[in-house]
């Protein structure tokens, strides 16, 4: 989920105030993120991998697709197994959302932004819990790293775009579906200014 408007990504819908609504629920959000990191599920199979009620997934995915964040996936379904699938590889914040005169969407916002860092934070601690599980190689690829630069608003903007550029153009290099030594990766941005301990911006 990208939160950076001046960087066009394909596939990935930009939120307005009535789709923000419509996602910004802590199950939905995880819902649709399962959704598109693990391929096409019924609600059954949702619940059981996110320790809910068949009846909460069922509800809110039919949510989601009224909002066109899911779709059913009818080459999958037989009878009446319902199979349901993403519409689209991520979502995106309109810069205007940040500062919308609705109480309502501000609070939607929020819910948004919160949610989406506690995901992160769940799979950051999920990979720490079973890296041992992985061959050798991977713990030592993988990276878990911060930076703190002095930084003006624009050149915050410029440094993201340009991330988000070099990650964008190792999708042409993805590895194949079936290659032995291959995994999908995750990939979290987090860029914010900080204060220091005397409200003063960080040196």
């Amino acid at each position: 989920m990208s939160e950076n408007p001046d960087v066009p990504e394909p596939d990935v819908r930009t939120l307005d105030p009535r789709s923000l609504r419509g996602l910004a629920h802590p199950l939905r959000m995880r819902l649709l993120n399962a959704l598109r990191h693990h391929g096409p599920a019924t609600a059954s199979q949702l619940a059981d991998r996110l320790g809910e009620s068949s009846g909460a997934t069922s509800y809110h995915l039919r949510q989601l697709a009224s909002h066109g964040f899911v779709a059913d996936d009818p080459e999958r379904g037989k009878g009446r197994e319902r199979w349901w699938k993403a519409a689209d590889k991520g979502v995106m914040v309109d810069a205007t959302l940040h500062f919308d005169p609705s109480p309502e969407v501000r609070g939607a916002l929020s819910t948004f932004m919160h949610e989406s860092a506690s995901i992160h934070g769940q799979e950051v601690s999920t990979w720490l819990g079973t890296m041992h599980d992985w061959p050798d190689v991977w713990a030592t690829k993988a990276d878990l790293s911060d930076f703190t630069l002095r930084l003006t608003p624009e050149l915050l903007a410029e440094l993201d775009g340009r991330i988000h550029d070099l990650i964008a153009s190792y999708t042409d290099r993805a590895a194949p579906e079936g290659e032995d030594d291959a995994a999908q990766v995750r990939i979290h941005l987090h860029a914010f200014p900080q204060k220091r301990l005397d409200g003063q911006p960080e040196a």
